[in-house]
């Protein structure tokens, strides 16, 4: 059996979804989330924006052992998903630890920008 590790509570603030791509590649973004316990972990996002209610209780799961990495643009509630180009926020709750990182790829023009960061853990 092995443990799980991180924490249950994550924020990432800083959401946006660039409306166009250039070139090849997507622009997008992508919640990653490591879950190296034994069990699956069960993951309830919760997405904010500056100017409308929230989407709630987005349900994922990561299988045990695993990493998944989300497409933001995947997530939806009863088919309404996040609009691109609106800023907005991300709140991950896992029934288990779990370890959160958030990345953009923005290719909006021919000199792509990737960021990449661990999400603030809530204690």
């Amino acid at each position: 059996m092995r443990p799980a590790k991180g924490e249950k509570h994550w924020v990432i603030p800083d959401g946006y979804i660039p409306p166009t791509s250039a070139g090849s590649l997507e622009s997008h973004e992508s919640v990653c989330v490591l879950n190296v316990s034994s069990e699956e972990a069960l993951l309830n996002f919760t997405i904010y924006f500056e100017d409308r209610e929230p989407l709630e209780d987005i349900l994922v799961v990561v299988p045990a052992r695993r990493t998944k990495h989300i497409r933001t643009s995947s997530l939806n509630k009863e088919g309404t998903p996040i609009p691109v180009g609106v800023p907005y926020a991300i709140e991950v709750r896992s029934d288990i630890p779990v370890i959160v990182q958030y990345s953009r790829l923005d290719a909006t023009q021919a000199e792509n920008a990737l960021m990449s960061v661990v999400a603030y853990p809530v204690k």
